[in-house]
């Protein structure tokens, strides 16, 4: 059997609800002993008396039974094991059984989802409520505190896991020379790299001509050992002016035979990567020796540090550009959210969807949760508590009964004496 579980208590409203009650069980008691003294004192009068005094006996009745009905819901009456009382101790397990089919069968169905959902317009209400520019605040601050924390709780070793167990493994598994292969002759396809050539040609020029000397000086390095260094210099700036005026005319001519060399030498080596084997191979062989360098780990930790750093940076600060162009989307969704019907509906029918689709999965474990809870309840405890929730309301039993009793017993009176 279960361990039994305390249930949780708010003192100060505990002590309102039982202040609550005790006042309405002095209003019952108070007009079952007023029933009481008028039936005595009524005792044996005819006329109008003896209405009077019927009235008191029924109203006695009424109450008495009425306090012996509610009573029995929580405890023994008097302490007397009477059969079918202290119903809530006894039954409780069975009490939640039936709340959890009740909840299930009239709360956990689709048709009440959607119709709910329809209802209630939740897509409209977050689009009004986002568009106060304090609550859009709201959402940007609280979304950016739970990021910054979720990226200060990953750490190094969680990424190196990652990395090392699970993307080299995969990268190991997947074929990359077709994806290479397909990526080039789209970039050729859609001439994309023309625009890398165009960088690297000016930058290169800008290179050649502010560091003439240390080209000269990888020239003279690689110069026979007998050329007279006077040779060496006029050579070496020669070829210096040339290669500068080379690549010069590569970056300036579009269709330079250099350019169109680069273009065949990269659409041959996509048609080799999508269909030689032997350059298939290579390129295997190069990706496997690249993701098995222990270097590979190291940057990638290197730059989720540095990526951490910078996120984290731009989430932390209240008036830094991150924040501020997150707010600016906040509140451009939610105009739209105002002016698009189609939007509203479509996201409305996809909380429905997700509603359901949670619903129909975990419904029953979310029910359930009411049986395996209450069972856990120690049964007097659970008694007292429902009646410190409820039991206000229950006196208001015995008050009925007191005066429907007395009106009845009144009536009964009526017929009785009409009959004779």
């Amino acid at each position: 059997m279960a361990p039994t579980q305390m249930i949780s208590t708010d003192p100060l409203a505990d002590e309102q609800r039982r202040r609550g009650l005790r006042q309405m069980r002095t209003v019952a008691v108070s007009l079952l002993l007023l029933a009481a003294a008028v039936y005595v004192v009524t005792l044996g009068e005819d006329g109008v008396l003896g209405f009077v005094n019927a009235g008191a006996e029924a109203s006695m009745v009424g109450a008495i039974a009425d306090w012996f009905a509610v009573t029995a819901l929580f405890r023994h009456p008097l302490g007397l094991p009477v059969p079918h009382t202290a119903l809530i101790p006894k039954r409780k397990d069975q009490l939640g059984q039936g709340l959890e089919e009740f909840v299930g069968e009239n709360f956990m169905q689709e048709a009440i989802i959607r119709e709910r959902l329809a209802a209630v317009g939740p897509s409209l209400r977050v689009g009004r409520w986002l568009s106060d520019p304090r609550n859009a605040k709201r959402v940007v601050d609280e979304a950016a505190e739970v990021g910054a924390i979720a990226l200060s709780k990953v750490r190094d070793d969680h990424v190196e896991s990652l990395v090392r167990d699970a993307l080299v493994p995969r990268f190991h598994e997947e074929p990359i020379a077709p994806l290479l292969g397909g990526l080039l002759g789209e970039t050729l396809r859609d001439d994309l790299h023309h625009g890398l050539v165009d960088i690297a040609l000016h930058e290169l020029h800008d290179w050649l001509v502010a560091n003439p000397d240390t080209v000269a000086e990888v020239l003279v390095e690689r110069a026979p050992w007998w050329t007279p260094p006077s040779i060496n210099e006029r050579v070496t700036a020669r070829i210096h002016v040339e290669l500068v005026n080379w690549v010069a005319d590569i970056r300036e001519d579009p269709r330079h035979h250099a350019r169109q060399a680069l273009d065949s030498m990269l659409a041959q080596l996509a048609r080799d990567l999508l269909e030689d084997p032997d350059t298939q191979a290579r390129a295997e062989r190069l990706k496997d020796r690249l993701l098995d360098h222990p270097q590979v780990l190291a940057s990638a930790v290197s730059l989720w540090n540095a990526l951490r750093r910078v996120l984290t940076g731009s989430l932390q600060d209240p008036d830094g550009a991150l924040r501020q162009r997150l707010i600016l989307e906040v509140h451009a969704f939610a105009e739209r959210l105002a002016e698009d019907a189609d939007l509203r509906e479509r996201l409305d029918r996809r909380a429905a969807d997700a509603a359901v689709f949670a619903v129909e999965r975990y419904g029953a474990e979310v029910t359930a949760v009411i049986t395996h809870t209450i069972e856990r309840w120690d049964g007097k405890e659970a008694a007292d508590r429902i009646e410190l929730h409820v039991g206000r309301d229950l006196q208001f039993i015995r008050i009925n009964g007191t005066i429907v009793g007395g009106l009845v017993g009144v009536l009964i009176h009526a017929v009785s004496l009409l009959v004779h």
